[in-house]
């Protein structure tokens, strides 16, 4: 009969602030070595949806990891939930005390958001690049190479143009061109 009220929602109102303020209970007994390191910031009743933090991306491996063992011990500890699945979110600081975030839903960035100066480089470092710079040779390029270069682009293009030029003749496709057919029978020919 329990069950059946959980499921249709009826238990919702306290079942969300227990398993929000029991969490700390229920992560002890599922997971205990993420104690400490993992906050619970929102439990949606009709979903069933548990939202928690860990506070770094390893935490938030683990707990991924312990995500059925932990939804197995909130159903037991707080006989009124229905929890059915745990949302890991980004990871932020945790907060000391009991995992009650009914407060502060939403985890803020410990980290400020200050824009990063960029340092002088050293005199040393600025006289290697230096000296670096002195004693690269510039790329010289053989002019016969160059000018080999430039005659075999050329008859490449003038292979290209040959080869896919299309003759306007009378009375052929639209605008005077040969059609598709017409340029393959052509090829064949040749």
């Amino acid at each position: 009969m329990g069950m059946m009220m959980i499921e249709r929602g009826m238990a919702a109102p306290a079942a969300g602030g227990s398993v929000l303020a029991q969490f700390d209970d229920i992560l002890a007994a599922a997971a205990p070595e993420l104690a400490g390191h993992v906050q619970a910031v929102a439990f949606d009743a009709g979903t069933g949806r548990l939202d928690v933090v860990p506070d770094a991306p390893a935490y938030g491996t683990k707990l991924r990891w312990s995500a059925p063992k932990l939804v197995a011990a909130a159903n037991e500890k707080v006989r009124v939930a229905n929890v059915r699945t745990l949302h890991v979110l980004a990871p932020a600081p945790v907060k000391a005390g009991p995992a009650t975030a009914a407060a502060d839903p939403v985890p803020k960035s410990a980290v400020p958001a200050v824009p990063v100066e960029r340092r002088t480089p050293p005199d040393g470092y600025r006289r290697a690049i230096e000296a670096h710079r002195q004693a690269a040779r510039p790329f010289l390029a053989d002019p016969a190479i160059a000018e080999a270069v430039e005659r075999q682009t050329a008859a490449m293009r003038e292979l290209s143009r040959r080869a896919f030029s299309v003759r306007r003749i009378r009375g052929c496709g639209p605008f005077g061109r040969r059609t598709s057919c017409q340029l393959a029978c052509r090829r064949q020919v040749r």
